[in-house]
């Protein structure tokens, strides 16, 4: 029960690895803020998770003993952030974990001068300036208290260049760079920010994940092929399990981790190494 007696906040948990990470966390013990924009987003071209799967990530979570609150809500609007970090303190009356996993992987599939400034504006709005405002909220609630971790969801697009995905490759090294600069301003405080870069997670029904499949379908790869493509460059020759990064984030949200903070932590299975 390593994470016993704290609460963290999960954005992007309807579905996918913020569901993996959800579950991860109530079997250790956490409580739970379960947030996500539960609609679909214009200029976004996949379905978004709904509230149906928020609300099924969060029953599974109290089927396993969490104490979980969830809601609707859209990282774009910060008043939305501050509202439900009110209602999360309200409820739990402390903060000590902040998962930054709400993303998109489109409008992606275009060369950089063929991106629009609307679909630039959006990805970076979401996947970056999003957990801006996250840690904006929440980061002086555990300065307060000296105590918190900061998780980011970046990819290995935060390491390395994707071709035609310009806008998400730009987002993820943002992300990072947000990390280190977080781990830098608030180290004197014990409150701690690390990343996680994930390389191609297989979409696991159980967590009703399709980001790989929404990255295949921008590179126009064929659905019925896309995890064999994606296999072929991972040196360990398999895709990585929404598991294997709720896993990491579990060690960097527990105590057993509390001198690693600006730390970038590629869960890709060698792919960024090569």
């Amino acid at each position: 029960m390593r994470l016993e007696n704290k609460t963290a906040i999960i954005t992007g948990a309807a579905r996918g690895i913020g569901r993996a990470c959800a579950l991860r966390f109530a079997e250790e013990g956490a409580d739970l803020v379960l947030l996500d924009v539960a609609a679909d987003i214009g200029g976004v071209g996949y379905p978004m998770g709904g509230r149906d799967q928020l609300d099924h990530t969060a029953e599974l979570c109290r089927a396993v003993g969490g104490a979980v609150l969830a809601a609707a809500v859209d990282v774009r609007d910060l008043g939305l952030v501050e509202e439900a970090v009110r209602s999360a303190v309200d409820r739990f009356h402390a903060i000590d974990v902040l998962v930054n996993n709400a993303g998109i992987a489109a409008p992606s599939g275009a060369d950089l001068h063929e991106i629009t400034e609307p679909d630039w504006a959006l990805m970076l709005d979401i996947d970056l300036t999003g957990a801006w405002r996250m840690i904006r909220t929440v980061a002086p609630l555990m300065v307060a208290r000296r105590t918190g971790s900061i998780i980011n969801i970046s990819s290995t697009a935060g390491l390395v260049g994707y071709r035609r995905f310009g806008a998400y490759v730009a987002a993820k090294h943002g992300l990072i760079g947000l990390t280190r600069a977080a781990a830098l301003d608030y180290a004197p405080f014990k409150v701690r920010a690390n990343a996680l870069c994930p390389g191609s997670v297989r979409d696991d029904p159980l967590v009703e994940g399709r980001m790989l499949a929404e990255i295949a379908r921008s590179l126009d790869v064929p659905a019925a092929e896309h995890e064999r493509v994606f296999v072929r460059d991972q040196p360990m020759n398999a895709l990585m399990e929404p598991g294997d990064v709720a896993d990491a984030a579990l060690w960097l949200a527990a105590d057993g981790s509390r001198q690693v903070t600006g730390s970038v932590v590629a869960v890709d299975g060698g792919f960024s190494s090569r």
